[in-house]
């Protein structure tokens, strides 16, 4: 029986999607061919939950040589809605957690492009990353290659001192070593400072039915009850909750060291709504596992009718989710021939395990097909202002979170 990473706890398993490929790993045309792709290795993906600490997580463990994916594609700055979210966490950081302090010292852990952190730098902020991939597409961003760990933190302590803020987006559900990384935060934030995260809230991913959020680079699924459990466990408190329409729905999380500063409001208010809606209950758990089967099997019907008469179907967007959907959905070029995406590293390639053949932007309208398969369903708002094209052409989108439905 699997068991929680962070206590030791049984894990109550509520969904097993099967055998997926690495959700990075776009194989080229010739390593398809010759048999040698790197899309060949194949992990259980299934989600559990903690009977202790509420800690949703994936149940089976991807071997460490397995990860980091060399070239890793994606860029945190590639949507313009998400380059605008991280320049206003920057500013919110400025405005709440850094005024009136005395040389300010801000650390983003898996930085990326780094759009936070020159935001905080154009205000004067001295700013750190601890990126350990060897990316980062910011010029100016001082980049400490490492995992954040207490021998790591210690050492940036020791060159630049402890710092007021510590921030992460899109990180911390994919930390192998949780323990390790809460004691780097303890050696490395200052004694009234805060770590600021955010992550995707599984109670919206239980609540808009999007099980494609769960997949091998999200190994823990966070809700205020476990992530104030995971905080005073290493001797912190979760004192902020805020609500993010980004990446289908997360929550910002505020935490502070025990003691420190209180609560606020918030805390407490998604604390008991939780509580009402049963997020830990097993019913609750097998009712979503359900609607999952149903979405499936909702969507292979559609797309089987859709070819069936003679329509034409493209995919729209590469994405980590959509390995998930064409995995469990057993998809690949009969239903929906090819993807198109913007980003350069995954073009001429093919999708992971279901070998769809990913093409440039351009292909999408040339000819546009009938229909268009949505993956990138978190960004829904932004593609279609920029696709009226494709829509006044008479082309329809495929939707599939909450449900399958055509617009």
């Amino acid at each position: 029986m699997p068991t929680c990473r962070i206590c030791g706890t049984p894990l109550h398993t509520f969904l097993d999607l099967g055998h997926h490929p690495l959700s990075s790993a776009f194989p080229t045309p010739a390593e398809a061919r010759r048999g040698d792709a790197c899309d060949a290795f194949r992990y259980r993906l299934a989600a559990g939950i903690c009977e202790r600490c509420a800690l949703v997580q994936l149940t089976d463990d991807i071997p460490h040589e397995r990860r980091p994916y060399p070239g890793y594609p994606y860029h945190s700055s590639g949507s313009s809605v998400m380059r605008e979210h991280f320049r206003a966490t920057g500013r919110h950081l400025l405005r709440t957690e850094l005024p009136g302090r005395h040389a300010p010292f801000a650390v983003e852990v898996g930085c990326t492009d780094g759009v936070v952190l020159r935001t905080l730098a154009d205000a004067g902020v001295r700013t750190l990353a601890f990126e350990p991939s060897g990316y980062t597409g910011a010029e100016g961003v001082r980049v400490h290659r490492a995992f954040l760990t207490a021998a790591s933190a210690r050492e940036a302590v020791a060159a630049e001192g402890r710092a007021q803020v510590v921030y992460a987006a899109n990180t911390v559900c994919d930390i192998a070593d949780l323990p390790g990384f809460f004691a780097g935060l303890g050696e490395l934030l200052a004694p009234d400072g805060v770590f600021v995260f955010e992550d995707p809230y599984f109670g919206e991913i239980v609540g808009r039915t999007a099980f494609d959020q769960f997949y091998d680079e999200h190994r823990y699924y966070f809700t205020a009850t476990s992530v104030r459990a995971l905080a005073e466990r290493f001797g912190f408190r979760l004192i902020g909750i805020e609500r993010l329409s980004v990446h289908g729905g997360q929550l910002r999380y505020t935490l502070a060291r025990a003691g420190r500063r209180p609560p606020n409001r918030a805390v407490a208010e998604l604390l008991a709504e939780e509580a009402a809606r049963g997020l830990t209950d097993p019913a609750v758990l097998a009712a979503f596992a359900g609607r999952v089967d149903g979405v499936r099997k909702d969507l292979v019907a559609l797309l089987e009718e859709l070819r069936a008469t003679g329509r034409t179907v493209a995919g729209y967007a590469a994405t980590a989710k959509s390995c998930t959907v064409t995995a469990y959905c057993g998809l690949g070029p009969r239903l929906v021939p090819y993807v198109c995406d913007s980003t350069p590293a995954k073009q001429g390639r093919l999708t992971p395990g279901a070998r769809i053949p990913v093409r440039a932007p351009g292909a999408f309208a040339a000819p546009y097909p009938d229909y268009a398969l949505l993956f990138a369903w978190n960004h829904a708002a932004e593609i279609m202002a920029k696709e009226r094209a494709f829509r006044a052409a008479g082309g329809r989108w495929i939707r599939y979170v909450p449900d399958v439905r055509v617009v």
